[in-house]
């Protein structure tokens, strides 16, 4: 990937820079990578159709209000594309963020070169000539009109009303092409998504996960209600046809190099009581294993788990749970934060040009939560509590180049994607991390979030503190399909049942004594998911949604 070039130029009424108008780089430069295939090596091939990701833009059209902070958005086009190589759509960001983004442009590597073609005409999707929004020129959005067979792969944004030259751009043969859905809304007229008005959000593959072929080109569908023949989904996104397409993927060299440059920091809030462990410690420090019918005989765990039920399914027959005498219980629910480790799945994503790493953390024991009305914070006793808490981060590193893209951070039974330009760093290019206290939920910046709707919410509470794990200090890489028999998955990881009891006080009770303190709370809790309740020990990593898929 060609590096980033800063070719903003500020706009000289305003007093303020925007955020856009610096470009952002990471802290400290990309380490070499061990000897590989196909790993960042700057292109990639999807089957005789080359792609390379390109950083460098030139400005197009500049507004200065509407969209996400109300800050407004700016268009580019590509830069410094490499000979042969051809633009398939504009970039368009929000400019409430420093630049960051990318955006494909391809070569047609076919003896019949067919895979690429001109447009035969643009349609005019928008125009802002009629407005008085403020901006730097007017801006012209256009949709390429693809010849059959064929087609678009994004807008062209211009600052004139004539339409682009056919040469500008190239539409892709449909077979190499995948269905898209909306990712993040970039802009609108207003401060948030108004379906009355145009709205412009980032495109993704529809259909994602290690399997799946969609490829994301970086560009973005601009949605007119006012001209909705042209707004309805006419863009694709790419699709890797090559019968390999996990030659562009890391080997295991590699991907250690990756983790320990990229290995999160995880600060824990300085009043958490209970810690991290590895599964190991858990196992060898009393962890029992339970049988259905069974119950008062719970047989010791073998240190790699090596006498837990393997696949089938959560039947409830079987379930993990602290020592049974209190000193030893007391101590694995506090973990141990010396013989932590976190736990690697490596898996090729969009159509293997990205490389998604996840981190999975086991902590013994999740703690009981807190609810916050207005300005009252209220302990919920046994509320949240249970054994056995998995939470996990997910790096998303691109192929083409080894740069870290975004992190995805889990937050009880969902999280949230942040790209790489609105993380925090430190000791070189390693994100920082906060998890909740007692709860675990993981987020990107500290301080206080609250789920729920309304004036009752559960409390996350982060903060930086001394406690803090640096995951690259210890870990395993425990999967890794891609990778065949190089990686040998420990037994734990395929057991497949909860990995802590069902709760054993009655959950009704506890709320409804909250309850009584708290109008509304009963309700507030019958809408929040059972992670949050702590009604049963949750499944292991394999058993998420997230493994065979996409974060959600």
């Amino acid at each position: 990937m060609v590096s980033m070039g800063n070719c903003l130029k500020l706009h000289r009424k305003r007093k303020k820079a925007l955020p856009i108008e610096t470009v952002f780089n990471l802290p400290s430069p990309l380490p070499t990578w061990p000897p590989g295939e196909g790993f960042a090596k700057g292109i990639i091939d999807l089957g005789g159709l080359q792609v390379c990701q390109i950083s460098t833009f030139t400005k197009v059209w500049v507004t200065y209000q509407g969209g996400p902070d109300d800050l407004g958005v700016t268009f580019f086009e590509p830069s410094l594309i490499p000979d042969g190589f051809h633009m398939l759509a504009s970039y368009g960001q929000s400019n409430n963020r420093l630049l960051s983004g990318s955006v494909l442009v391809a070569k047609d590597d076919t003896d019949n070169q067919d895979l690429l073609i001109r447009p035969v005409d643009y349609n005019l999707i928008w125009t802002s000539e009629s407005l008085g929004i403020k901006q730097d020129t007017n801006g012209y959005i256009w949709l390429p009109v693809a010849p059959g067979g064929y087609r678009a792969l994004g807008h062209v944004v211009t600052n004139t009303e004539h339409k682009p030259p056919i040469d500008k751009i190239r539409c892709v043969r449909s077979d190499f092409t995948d269905e898209i859905e909306n990712q993040t809304w970039i802009w609108g007229l207003g401060k948030e998504s108004n379906a009355n008005e145009l709205n412009c959000f980032t495109i993704m593959p529809m259909n994602r996960g290690p399997q799946q072929m969609g490829v994301c080109v970086g560009s973005f569908i601009a949605q007119n209600p006012n001209n909705p023949s042209l707004s309805r989904t006419l863009l694709a996104c790419l699709r890797n046809k090559k019968s390999n397409y996990l030659s562009s993927m890391p080997n295991i060299q590699q991907i250690e190099t990756l983790f320990q440059a990229y290995s999160p920091l995880i600060y824990f809030h300085p009043k958490e009581t209970y810690l991290p462990s590895s599964v190991n410690w858990f196992f060898i420090n009393g962890g029992l294993l339970y049988t259905k019918g069974d119950e008062s005989n719970p047989v010791p765990i073998e240190p790699t788990g090596s006498n837990l039920p393997q696949g089938g399914s959560n039947d409830g027959n079987y379930w993990l749970d602290l020592p049974i005498d209190k000193p030893s219980k007391e101590k694995v629910k506090k973990g141990d934060l010396k013989e932590t480790q976190v736990y690697l799945h490596v898996k090729p994503m969009l159509g293997g040009t990205y490389t998604d790493i996840q981190i999975w953390v086991f902590y013994p024991f999740n703690g009981g939560a807190k609810a916050k009305a207005v300005f009252i914070d209220i302990p919920l006793g046994k509320i949240g509590e249970h054994v056995g808490d998995w939470e996990h981060l997910t790096l998303r590193i691109s192929n083409f180049t080894g740069e870290l893209q975004s992190v995805y951070f889990s937050a009880h039974s969902g999280g949230s994607w942040v790209t790489v330009s609105e993380l925090e760093f430190k000791d070189g290019n390693k994100p920082c991390t906060y998890s909740s206290l007692h709860g675990h939920a993981m987020y990107s910046k500290p301080g206080l979030v609250l789920q729920g709707k309304g004036t009752i919410g559960i409390r996350n509470d982060t903060a930086k503190s001394k406690i803090l794990m640096d995951t690259g200090v210890g870990f395993e890489l425990v999967a890794g399909e891609y990778l065949g028999n190089s990686v040998v998955e420990p037994p734990w990881l395929n057991y497949c049942r909860e990995w802590g009891p069902k709760v054993s006080y009655d959950l009704g009770d506890e709320i409804k004594k909250v309850g009584k303190l708290l109008p509304g709370f009963e309700k507030f809790m019958k809408s929040l998911p059972k992670e949050v309740l702590g009604e049963e020990g949750p499944t292991g990593p394999k058993m998420k949604r997230s493994w065979d898929g996409d974060e959600v």
